[in-house]
């Protein structure tokens, strides 16, 4: 038994040293599990520089929108959009956690269509937020953004050797209430998974967030313990969320868990504050610095994922 537990924490160690968060003006660098702070400019430019692709987070757009923080979410989407652009080493694809509309309105998908066109990616891969299901419990989405390899809009994809997964927990939703998955994406998961090597580095992606971040909330996911069991045996996992509009990170195992800022307004940190919603008293001039994409690079052959939150200048 001890024999087992040290391979397995060797295997840890191998798939994470080179795990890296980079929020402002430092640099984290994950080792067993455990993250050390460095500053930027310590030698960290090293995992991106070599790395094998590359792809950008981007989440809650919330086209429609229009009072306090923000009354121009289309403009700072915009502006998350050349930022990307103007990446040094060329993204290969962008993938966008969900809440793409506020009130899921044709005119609302019709203005984030028009301006997910200024993406020189050839590829926005998609999953809804809950506010994209509003009403027709995402047919308009699907019908738009939905890669449609599964009835119920989830899906895979492989990439230089990185196994991508997109799932949806974001019907049939009470008002507040968590996430929710299902028994036939639950079982679709499991499947999806069997056949691949424990080598095979993981990225997930869904909306809301696939750990009880703040249940009382709604921020989680109720049958995530399920989903989670099927990721455990992989030596190196990293699960990207939105929905929650600000960063928070939990390390589980091999599972790193990622929420991403919002393109439009930021929310409380949990408990903060009375109920989530935008943050209204944030001054013009500091909401730039709530604002930001994602970006990460991966490296074939140390399964790193190099992952780096870039703000508004």
């Amino acid at each position: 038994m001890q024999d087992i537990e040290d391979r397995e924490t060797e295997g840890r160690r191998h798939f994470l040293k080179c795990m890296a968060w980079a929020g402002t003006g430092t640099l984290w660098l994950m080792h067993g599990g455990v993250l050390k702070a460095q500053p930027l400019n310590a030698g960290g430019g090293t995992i991106a520089t070599d790395a094998t692709f590359g792809f950008v987070q981007i989440s809650d757009s919330h086209i429609g929108f229009n009072k306090a923080p923000n009354a121009d979410v289309a403009g700072t989407l915009r502006k998350s959009l050349a930022m990307i652009n103007a990446q040094k080493n060329e993204p290969d694809f962008v993938l966008h956690t969900g809440d793409l509309t506020h009130l899921s309105r044709p005119e609302e998908f019709d203005t984030l269509s028009g301006i997910m066109q200024d993406a020189r990616m050839a590829k926005v891969f998609y999953v809804p937020g809950e506010h994209d299901v509003i009403g027709d419990n995402g047919a308009e989405f699907f019908r738009r953004f939905g890669e449609r390899q599964q009835t119920g809009g989830w899906y895979s994809f492989d990439h230089h050797g990185v196994h991508f997964v997109g799932l949806i927990n974001v019907l049939n939703l009470k008002a507040g209430g968590l996430g929710s998955l299902g028994a036939d994406q639950l079982a679709w998961l499991k499947k999806d998974l069997a056949s691949l090597s424990p080598d095979t580095p993981l990225v997930i992606f869904a909306h809301m967030p696939l750990w009880p971040l703040y249940p009382d909330w709604g921020w989680g996911t109720d049958d995530s313990n399920e989903a989670v069991s099927y990721l455990r045996r992989f030596g190196s996992v990293s699960v990207l969320n939105g929905h929650i509009h600000q960063i928070q990170q939990k390390v589980e195992g091999n599972i790193t868990f990622y929420t991403a800022r919002s393109t439009a307004y930021p929310q409380p940190a949990p408990g903060t504050a009375p109920a989530p919603g935008p943050m209204k008293d944030v001054a013009p001039n500091d909401l730039h610095r709530y604002l930001g994409i994602r970006d990460v690079r991966h490296v074939q052959g140390s399964h790193a994922l190099a992952v780096t939150e870039e703000v508004f200048a």
